[in-house]
């Protein structure tokens, strides 16, 4: 049979639609997040920081899902933009935290409606409905994914 008569494979039709949707969703917001001088690592940060409030650096990682090594140099640079302090654990002296500061804590709650506005428009091409169930399935599917990862 030839090869334009078969079929799609139905893992790989989603594994393509999939990085596709994630490319256009992501170039929305990461030119939302490059007008406001940031990239999407440091946003990534600053938004955690405001949502889950202080976090300790080695934790940082692998909630905004970057290396370690990545960490130290993002918090520096955020730091440099009075974005984010240190600040050293009371109860354990290993621990160091990353904190919003003032000024940092305000331009999150500056920028923040608008780039949800843009995150917004970007999945619009989905009802609600369609994208409480595409989250449930994405959130499955990641579960899943992440359990069979050897």
């Amino acid at each position: 049979m030839a090869k334009e008569n078969q079929k799609p494979n139905d893992s790989l039709e989603l594994f393509i639609a999939l990085s596709r949707a994630t490319q256009w969703v992501n170039a929305h917001a990461d030119r939302d997040i490059r007008k406001n001088g940031l990239n999407r690592t440091e946003f990534g940060v600053l938004e955690l920081l405001y949502h889950k409030g202080p976090q300790p650096l080695q934790q940082i990682g692998e909630k905004v899902l970057m290396s370690s090594g990545n960490i130290t140099y993002v918090v520096d640079k955020l730091e440099k933009k009075q974005a984010v302090r240190r600040r050293a654990s009371t109860e354990d002296r290993r621990l160091i935290y990353a904190e919003l500061t003032d000024q940092g804590k305000q331009f999150v709650e500056d920028v923040f409606p608008a780039h949800q506005e843009t995150i917004e428009h970007a999945v619009g091409g989905l009802s609600p409905e369609e994208k409480q169930l595409a989250s449930k399935l994405l959130k499955k599917l990641g579960r899943f994914a992440q359990e069979h990862y050897k």
